[in-house]
């Protein structure tokens, strides 16, 4: 058996970054000893996966960390959803039952990640209070009866910023498939949500650019890095000259928010 049989399953990517490492560890790079370890071992499961800890820095302690990170995400979304279905007069009847059902995803997200959590021996972060005012940013927002507009709002914003959060600790997860397919799951379903609360706002289901519309200033960090034109170091810009332009090149793709970026979005949230 040939190494492209081998990982002909591999992302092209990941094969160019293991081959990368590989060939720097063979011309006498440092490498830590448990992976040195494996390696040793000559087989080639054990040493792909070896590879991808060193490449990546996966660790179980690295698996948690997005896990708990998600864990805080989830906590927000499911207070705010709960609180808002639990509240007289804020929603309408015609949309209470699509925003019920999206606080049982929350609450159901919530529950999952703990088991996650749980199962890989981590204890699960403390559920934290909210403010969902972002500290004055929302002046008066207590989820009254005439607060439905600003209600949605949010809640784009929030359904916006956890697609991209998803996104962007995915390669994180390589190493233990089992969190990677929760993951996933979860990230096609907030962006489901995000496409459905958009269109209850009256809006696209995409974002276009690094527009946000007509949210307020302080939700700018959440769009940021969406107007990218290239991908795959592949102008997809150029590619939609034709139907649409650089608007359509850029809805056709999420960019990924870091760690960083995320907790700046949500610290404001948090009492």
């Amino acid at each position: 058996m040939t190494h492209t049989d081998l990982t002909s399953p591999i992302d092209p990517e990941i094969v160019v970054a293991l081959d990368r490492r590989a060939a720097e560890i063979a011309r006498g790079a440092t490498v830590a000893s448990p992976i040195a370890a494996m390696l040793a071992l000559g087989s080639i499961p054990i040493a792909i996966g070896a590879l991808a800890t060193d490449v990546y820095g996966q660790a179980p302690s690295d698996v948690l960390d997005v896990l708990q990170f998600a864990l805080l995400l989830e906590y927000l979304e499911s207070e705010f959803y709960q609180r808002a279905i639990n509240s007289t007069g804020l929603i309408p009847a015609s949309d209470i039952a699509v925003f019920s059902t999206i606080a049982t995803h929350e609450v159901t997200h919530v529950t999952s990640l703990l088991e996650l959590i749980k199962g890989r021996s981590g204890t699960p972060r403390a559920r934290p209070a909210f403010d969902f005012t972002a500290r004055g940013a929302v002046p008066g927002f207590a989820f009254a009866a005439t607060q439905y507009a600003t209600f949605k709002l949010l809640a784009q914003a929030f359904e916006d910023t956890g697609v991209r959060a998803y996104k962007g600790q995915l390669t994180r997860l390589m190493t233990d498939k089992v969190a990677l397919n929760a993951a996933l799951a979860i990230h096609s379903v907030e962006a489901r949500h995000a496409a459905e609360v958009r269109r209850l706002r009256g809006g696209n289901g995409w974002i276009t650019g690094s527009r946000r519309d007509d949210l307020p200033v302080f939700t700018q960090p959440v769009y940021d890095g969406e107007d990218n034109t290239t991908h795959g170091a592949v102008s997809v810009a150029a590619l939609a000259s034709g139907s649409g332009g650089v608007d359509s090149a850029t809805e056709a793709f999420d960019e990924p928010l870091t760690m960083a970026q995320v907790t700046s979005i949500i610290t404001p949230f948090l009492a």
